[in-house]
């Protein structure tokens, strides 16, 4: 069936989910809502609507929201009242228990509720995962993630542990397969905000596996960077250029004694990968969309959303009190 679609919010966002959708089989763009108006002009004769409600009139089955963090569970509420699939980008809402209240109407409801985790549908990533669930690494010992850049202007209603750490907490735990047991995290507020604008933090999954976070807006490049490391070596994905590598351990015992000490395990070879590298906002469109036909489940899920929602609170408790959190 063709998928009615409707999109809250047209702004540095939404306006990419107006372009994909619009090119995706199977998904008719009917209405776009923005009580600000066009302003990047997406709409191509298309009218703007005040409000969700007047998109709901429309008649769609589905909806995309965009809109900043803090309108997430007003405008989730009532898509689910009235019985229409939705995406809301992340984080799911502004705290935990709004993102619960999110999640029973959806279940409550019966329809997708799908949560914006658009790093999941990144190549590098998605490689790693696969490769990393076929055994390539063995053992897995730790994954660390670098997530720094300078500060973006569109962000003004959260604090880099839910804008940015989100992502990663999200991933940690989707590649590995395991959930955060516990969590230390320090913050910093340097650029004269209300929300914290650096974090550094470590923690223990459930499986035993290290985890580590260095976030930031105040840096003058951009970083993404997801490193696992196994028994077997280590798989680092830039996620900025969709770059998986791996570094595998070498086979060869190290003859001189003082490096070998050093270093613990010799360097094997070094592989980078060819990967179909497809924009991942069309993965995850396309993915929603099966999701609501009942052929895929490979969304991401607002009760995982939800998890990940529980950590950041984690996180900014740990930061606020200064202790270790047991999740």
């Amino acid at each position: 069936m063709t998928i009615r679609l409707g999109i809250v919010g047209v702004g540095s966002m939404g306006r990419h989910h107006v372009r994909i959708a619009r090119q995706t089989d199977g998904v008719e763009l009917v209405a776009l809502v923005d009580p600000a108006g066009d302003r990047f002009g997406v709409g191509n004769g298309m009218k703007v609507l005040p409000g969700v409600d007047d998109m709901i009139s429309q008649g769609i089955d589905a909806a995309i929201v965009a809109v900043p963090t803090v309108f997430h569970e007003q405008v989730a509420l009532s898509l689910a009242d009235a019985g229409v699939h939705t995406l809301v980008e992340k984080p799911l809402a502004t705290s935990y228990e709004a993102g619960k209240k999110i999640v029973e109407a959806f279940d409550n409801a019966g329809v997708i509720g799908a949560v914006g985790y658009v790093e999941r549908c990144n190549p590098a990533l998605m490689q790693m995962r696969q490769r990393i669930a076929g055994g390539q690494l063995g053992r897995i010992f730790q994954i660390s993630t670098r997530r720094q850049s300078p500060f973006p202007a569109r962000i003004s209603d959260v604090g880099v542990v839910k804008d940015l750490a989100t992502h990663d907490i999200d991933l940690a735990q989707w590649v590995t397969g395991s959930s955060y047991r516990t969590i230390f995290a320090q913050t910093a507020y340097r650029s004269g905000r209300e929300d914290e604008d650096m974090l550094v933090a470590s923690g223990c999954l459930d499986n035993g596996i290290l985890v580590n976070h260095q976030i930031n807006w105040l840096s003058p490049y951009k970083d993404r960077t997801t490193i696992v490391v196994g028994e077997k070596g280590a798989l680092v994905a830039d996620t900025a250029m969709a770059d998986l590598t791996f570094y595998e351990n070498g086979s060869t015992p190290v003859q001189w004694d003082q490096v070998a000490a050093f270093r613990g395990v010799s360097e094997g070879t070094v592989t980078r990968y060819a990967i179909d590298k497809r924009e991942p906002l069309v993965v995850e469109q396309e993915n929603f969309r099966d999701a609501i036909n009942g052929i895929g489940a490979n969304h991401v899920s607002m009760r995982e959303a939800l998890e990940t929602l529980r950590v950041t609170e984690a996180i900014l408790e740990s930061a606020r009190e200064g202790y270790a959190v047991t999740l």
